[in-house]
């Protein structure tokens, strides 16, 4: 492609309070339509709002964990456009002086660190939503004046996928400092793509799309991978960029037009007369940095330095703050944290993602995976052996140990039987016997293999490996 692509990003998140943003009314999820409402939600005449200090809270708990300047002196504004669900036909949101600007945000592309620069994050109040059917649409306004932070980057990603590591990113600084359950079924997290091309070495902005209704960060990918395409293809042909407001079709895999993209002019911004500016006090912020927890990137450079990791293992352990909790419990428990990390990436990895289930729902506690991981370690079981136990610990909520001795599973560390074992195998297999002394070496792997499966993974291999190699030397 001869073209740079330039994305940037406009997250909506969800904060995590138990009402509305200006007003008392439940932000309970799942309760029948128009059940949560009032009239201050609702937008009647002579209603005002008065500000959530909870939302307030965690609005600037954001802004710190992404090293924003915070502003001494924050306003709402009315964002004016109509909607269906828009009961107002404004918006309360934030302009001119919103509650953070100048933040930043690092990603890991490959071998490479990149630094995203967040333009601004404001709170603001969300819309109702809108059913749609045949022949009518129905509104339900619970959802209007959930409270909201808008996180804008800076348009300096240069590719969809340092897009989706971008998000993937900031969702696990989200959840580290619980201000939203990030969850995109329900909207919590809901992402805006702005996404332009320009001529590579070209220093000024192309027309840019914004893309709205993607429901996955993967989606949130795709969308931006057919939309750079599309506007390729466009400027190849000599066609011209419109700038628009699109929706991605997730079951066709394209965009399509929604409507011409407003600007800010568009809103007719001014400042909310029933909200005063509000100045925030030294102890309020001070009070919020103090109760900050350890952030991903300080912890993965822990883990590195404490447990021995890998720059990318550590990464991995800390990308998920229910994964590092459950590792850091593993490493205080076991004497080998490299081996609980790499059950956790591997085969604890994979269950979970064939159950579709997450570390908090996973059935098995951080000292049964310990215990099962100092049997290996004494000897008592092979690797092979604790994988298929694994599956049986997890389904059954046994101890390790127990469960070994109720199956008979401890390593045969009886000579004579494995010896008779191999010599089975030996008879069975005299090719590979004869390969191995004729100075195939790999035909060793094979008979020990068998060997292996004649034992049932009981076996040894370390041990099996070195006495058929001296049995098919004819070494006594």
């Amino acid at each position: 492609m001869s073209y740079e692509i330039v994305i940037g990003l406009e997250v909506h998140l969800q904060l995590n309070t138990k009402s509305k943003v200006f007003c008392g009314c439940s932000t309970d999820f799942g309760s029948a339509p128009n059940s949560q409402a009032c009239p201050v939600c609702l937008g009647f005449p002579g209603s005002l709002p008065v500000l959530n200090r909870k939302a307030l809270e965690l609005g600037a708990k954001v802004a710190i964990a992404l090293n924003c300047r915070i502003a001494e002196k924050i306003r709402f504004d009315r964002k004016n456009y109509f909607y269906p669900d828009l009961p107002k036909d404004y918006q309360i949101s934030q302009f001119n002086q919103p509650l953070a600007q100048a933040g930043a945000l690092n990603i890991i592309c490959g071998e490479t660190e990149k630094n995203i620069r967040i333009r601004r994050v404001h709170l603001e109040e969300d819309t109702g939503k809108l059913f749609h059917q045949k022949d009518s649409s129905l509104i339900d306004f619970n959802r209007s004046g959930i409270p909201l932070l808008e996180i804008v980057s800076e348009p300096d990603m240069n590719s969809p996928e340092e897009a989706y590591l971008y998000l993937t990113a900031l969702k696990s600084i989200l959840e580290y400092i619980d201000v939203s359950d990030c969850n995109m079924e329900e909207g919590s997290l809901r992402c805006d793509a702005n996404i332009s091309l320009r001529k590579k070495g070209d220093t000024a902005l192309g027309t840019k799309t914004e893309i709205k209704n993607m429901n996955s960060f993967k989606g949130v990918k795709a969308a931006l991978e057919y939309e750079a395409r599309r506007q390729a293809d466009l400027l190849e042909n000599g066609g011209r960029i419109n700038q628009e407001t699109r929706l991605y079709n997730a079951e066709k895999g394209v965009t399509e037009p929604m409507r011409s993209k407003e600007e800010a002019h568009d809103y007719r911004y001014f400042p909310e007369p029933d909200l005063a500016p509000f100045d925030f006090e030294e102890s309020f912020l001070n009070a919020i940095e103090k109760d900050m927890p350890e952030l991903p990137e300080p912890k993965k450079n822990r883990f590195v330095k404490d447990y021995q990791l890998s720059n990318y293992d550590a990464a991995i352990m800390a990308s998920d703050k229910g994964v590092a909790d459950y590792f850091e419990k593993c490493a205080d428990l076991c004497d080998n944290p490299k081996t609980a990390a790499n059950w956790l990436m591997g085969d604890i990895s994979a269950y979970m993602k064939d159950n579709n289930i997450s570390i908090k729902d996973l059935s098995l506690k951080p000292a049964q995976l310990s215990g099962m991981l100092k049997m290996i370690d004494s000897g008592i079981i092979t690797g092979k052996v604790a994988k298929t136990l694994l599956i049986e610990i997890i389904q059954t909520g046994k101890d390790p140990e127990k469960l070994v001795k109720e199956k008979g599973l401890e390593q045969i560390s009886d000579i004579n039987l494995l010896e008779a074992a191999i010599n089975q195998v030996i008879a069975e297999n005299q090719k590979s016997a004869e390969d191995f002394r004729s100075g195939k070496d790999n035909a060793v792997m094979f008979l020990v293999g068998k060997v292996m499966q004649k034992t049932k993974g009981r076996a040894n291999p370390n041990k099996v490996n070195e006495m058929l190699r001296e049995k098919l030397k004819g070494v006594k």
